[in-house]
């Protein structure tokens, strides 16, 4: 079982400064897998507790000179600690750019070790960044889990298989951190979050308790998938009342999140995500939130990366 790739910039800037820091959000521990095309972080695939997340890159996004071989159809999967591996990639960018001189300079190596630790009579598995200067090299060690048995990993690609599948109906939210506001404000209110989203482009988040009740509602919102027009005898009532009509009619779904694990998902702004899709899947199985990259500079989706989140649902909700 071998691994080894060295960190181009954009990889570096990628990790470092943008996925590493959200991803760290979501939760302490991630698996890390890795396979002849792609590398890809996952939150809570195997365990299904909590924010499902899944952050996927082509080798080419983060990596150069990307070789990796197993006796799993060269698949390799391990658990890492999100703040070590961050801590290790920052530390060793710092000793790059400040030592980093001659024909090697600034090439970061990352690349899977089994290394005896101090006091132990068993080698341990790490992934190691080499930063190799003009006269020597800094080794940074991060401790990883042993890898994933074949059965481990065959559990792990069904899981991200079954986790790609999209709801019929999306809708573009063009301001994360207006919605980071009112999640801010409603985190005082109450745990549980009712959130419907129609066909009309239409997105309505309430939080109830026996004293109060706090709602948002965001209309006409871009559609990705199946759509519909708004009956136009519906523009005079309430948000409440519209969203509970369009459920009876099938043109809606709602399920109710935990307001934690949906303040969770919108930090994954820290990512800079260029825009944003909230969705329920099928029977309300889940409230699915995918986050669109472009090409810098241009307005066509980067199919390079993708990130996007599953939130367990409380409540079954309808539709």
């Amino acid at each position: 079982m071998k691994f080894k790739a060295f960190l181009t910039e954009n990889g570096v800037n990628l990790l470092e400064k943008r996925f590493l820091p959200a991803l760290d959000k979501m939760g302490k521990i991630c698996h890390l897998y890795l396979n002849r095309d792609h590398a890809i972080f996952l939150h809570n695939l195997l365990n299904g507790d909590g924010v499902q997340s899944i952050a996927q890159f082509r080798k080419e996004a983060l990596f150069d000179d990307y070789h990796i071989s197993s006796q799993n159809e060269d698949r390799i999967a391990f658990a890492v600690d999100i703040s070590l591996l961050h801590r290790a990639l920052r530390s060793s960018v710092s000793i790059c750019t400040e030592f980093g001189n001659g024909p090697t300079a600034n090439r970061l190596q990352i690349k899977l070790v089994k290394k005896l630790p101090p006091n132990s009579t068993q080698p341990m598995p790490f992934l190691t960044f080499e930063t190799k200067g003009y006269k020597s090299a800094v080794i940074q060690d991060v401790p990883i889990s042993k890898p994933l048995s074949r059965a481990q990993v065959l559990e792990l690609q069904t899981a991200l298989d079954m986790a790609q599948d999209l709801p019929q109906t999306l809708v573009q939210v063009p301001d994360l951190n207006q919605l980071q506001n009112f999640v801010d404000r409603m985190r005082h209110v109450g745990e549980l979050l009712n959130i419907s989203i129609s066909k009309y482009g239409d997105l309505h988040i309430q939080i109830s308790t026996t004293l109060i009740t706090l709602g948002a509602e965001f209309q006409k919102l871009l559609v990705l998938g199946e759509r519909a027009d708004a009956p136009s005898e519906d523009g005079n009532l309430s948000a409440q009342t519209r969203s509970a009509r369009a459920i009876l009619r099938g043109d809606a779904q709602s399920v109710q999140v935990s307001v934690k694990h949906f303040g969770k998902s919108l930090q994954c702004h820290l990512a800079k995500p260029d825009c944003a899709f909230y969705g329920i899947a099928p029977q309300g199985a889940c409230l699915t939130v995918i986050f669109q990259f472009f090409i810098p500079g241009s307005h066509q989706m980067d199919k390079s990366i993708s990130l996007h989140c599953r939130l367990p649902v409380l409540d079954q909700g309808s539709g």
